[in-house]
């Protein structure tokens, strides 16, 4: 199989339509059963799906529709031992020594971690039956839990050192994958949101004063990474999607080039997908880090922004990028979903969504053919 990146991309989530977060309401609220609100996400991931389809991409999503948040899909809901908790009492709350704000909602390790069986297969199951186009799925990077929780909310009853829990969350990735694959999906993006933040001066002050040293944890996730990759079987393709998040208020604003070295040169997987949008990504220069059999998948429109980009300005783009990475090995998406949390607000449409969607076909067949 060939195991590298289509040229045009999308990197998962979509803005849901009105119907669907009415639906999700009523369900709240009692009025509408589970399967009620199915029914609804089942029409809603249609819908969606001919926008892809129309836009011209070759590899569709599901849109992330049936998800609040991109981690629902397998760290949230997929795993026993794991459980969310609230750390501060409001919303977001500022970190007295650094000024801003630090995470409330964490997942904690309350027990011993194991797969609770598949969490993904069904919902791609219905994806392939409503498109002939290559479905993909997304799942959130085997970091998550520990960049978010820290050594305090991992049970030391359960896992007296951490060798077994990482371990334990491995092998419920292995099982995970094994059952999309046996649903027939046959590309996977690992979303990993912790890799960048390492890079960030204010991430790392936050993680010292936990007891982390980052240069400690950049070898361990991509080590953890490559481990849940050294399960993926030979005929699925796989890519991971390096995220800083949509909110620049609490997000590392960093450039690749602190972690460049290492995570091009010893990840093992053979694409990227990287956030180019805006200045908080840096230069393509960490990109001559990337070795000669790895393509990168340039996230250069931005779906938090309804300007669309001219086609010109892309192509400019992937021209200065090409210095680094030769263009038969670089591809074009937007920098991430156009909404990784169901409530997300601005001023997004989804006649904007379409139209940068189709935007990021028609560049890259006037670039690749």
């Amino acid at each position: 199989m060939n195991n590298r990146p289509f040229r045009a991309e999308h990197i998962g989530s979509l803005l849901r339509p009105a119907s669907l977060k009415a639906a999700r309401a009523e369900f709240e609220a009692g009025a509408r059963d589970a399967a009620g609100l199915r029914a609804a996400e089942d029409s809603a991931i249609r819908h969606v799906v001919k926008l892809q389809e129309d836009a011209g991409l070759q590899v569709v999503t599901d849109g992330e529709l049936r998800r609040n948040t991109y981690s629902d899909s397998f760290t949230v809901g997929g795993l026993n031992g794991v459980e969310i908790i609230m750390t501060e009492p409001e919303g977001w709350s500022k970190s007295q020594s650094h000024g801003h704000r630090t995470a409330r909602r964490i997942p904690a390790v309350t027990g011993k971690v194991s797969w609770k069986g598949p969490q993904n297969a069904e919902n791609f199951r219905f994806l392939a039956s409503v498109t002939s186009r290559t479905g993909k799925v997304t799942l959130p990077g085997p970091a998550y839990i520990h960049y978010r929780a820290g050594r305090e909310h991992i049970s030391s009853t359960a896992y007296p050192t951490l060798d077994n829990f990482w371990s334990d969350l491995v092998d419920a990735y292995h099982k995970e994958i094994a059952s999309l694959h046996a649903a027939g999906c046959r590309y996977v993006q690992i979303d990993e949101t912790s890799l960048v933040k390492l890079g960030d001066d204010r991430a790392r002050s936050l993680l010292k004063e936990r007891g982390d040293d980052w240069r400690d944890l950049l070898p361990l996730y991509v080590d953890v990474v490559n481990r849940v990759l050294a399960g993926v079987p030979a005929d699925m393709r796989v890519g991971l999607h390096i995220c800083r998040s949509q909110d620049p208020s609490w997000q590392a604003n960093v450039g690749y080039d602190p972690i460049a070295e290492t995570v091009f040169g010893t990840m093992k997987v053979p694409f990227f997908f990287l956030e180019y949008d805006d200045e908080r990504s840096g230069t393509f220069e960490p990109l001559k880090f990337v070795p000669r059999d790895k393509c990168v998948v340039l996230g250069l429109v931005a779906p938090k922004v309804p300007a669309i980009e001219t086609a010109d300005y892309l192509k400019r783009r992937i021209e200065e990028a090409s210095k680094y990475v030769d263009i038969d090995r670089l591809a074009l998406s937007p920098q991430c979903g156009f909404a990784t949390n169901a409530d997300v607000g601005g001023v997004m449409t989804e006649e904007i969504e379409a139209a940068k969607l189709k935007l990021v076909v028609d560049v890259s067949r006037q670039v690749w053919g």
